[in-house]
């Protein structure tokens, strides 16, 4: 499960491997801290979450694309073709194949400030910190990754061309 969750974030089996040992290794460091306020699967996950901010910090990883507009104000200034209850969409399993499929398609930089701020719902501050980003840079990564993700889902997922 650490894995997946791993390779899920950093797209690279090694990377994934490496940072699900440090993980194990600091949650065993530090098994006297657990309070037992949460399961130990939560707290093992926050454990690798911050052992996958800290290897993206590493990485210090930037590749970017242009890409025009369709995201204002945070929010999509034209949801995609049938998106009218996207819970619904993310309980089906073949939705979550296509989603990765496009998550595997955005450039580096894009896919880990997009998965540490709106998958792992990191602070800003903390995604900036991480990636060793300003605040600026953030949003035109997340602003990017975000058009990306919607041409591809509506291209892949609901077959709604863009006019």
């Amino acid at each position: 499960m650490l894995y997946r969750f791993a390779l899920s974030r950093l797209r690279d089996r090694t990377l994934a491997e490496d940072v699900v040992q440090d993980a194990l290794l600091g949650a065993l460091k530090n098994a006297k801290d657990f309070e037992g306020r949460a399961e130990e699967r939560t707290w093992l996950i926050g454990v690798l979450r911050n052992k996958i901010a800290d290897q993206m910090r590493k990485l210090g990883r930037v590749r970017e694309e242009a890409m025009e507009p369709a995201f204002e104000n945070g929010r999509w200034a034209a949801q995609p073709g049938e998106w009218h209850d996207p819970e619904g969409q993310l309980e089906k399993d073949e939705f979550r194949a296509r989603f990765a499929e496009c998550m595997s398609q955005l450039p580096e930089g894009l896919a880990d400030a997009f998965v540490l701020r709106e998958v792992e719902g990191l602070e800003y501050e903390r995604v900036c910190d991480a990636l060793g980003l300003t605040a600026t840079n953030l949003s035109t990564r997340l602003y990017r990754a975000r058009l990306i993700l919607r041409k591809c889902l509506q291209d892949n997922w609901f077959g709604v061309a863009e006019e």
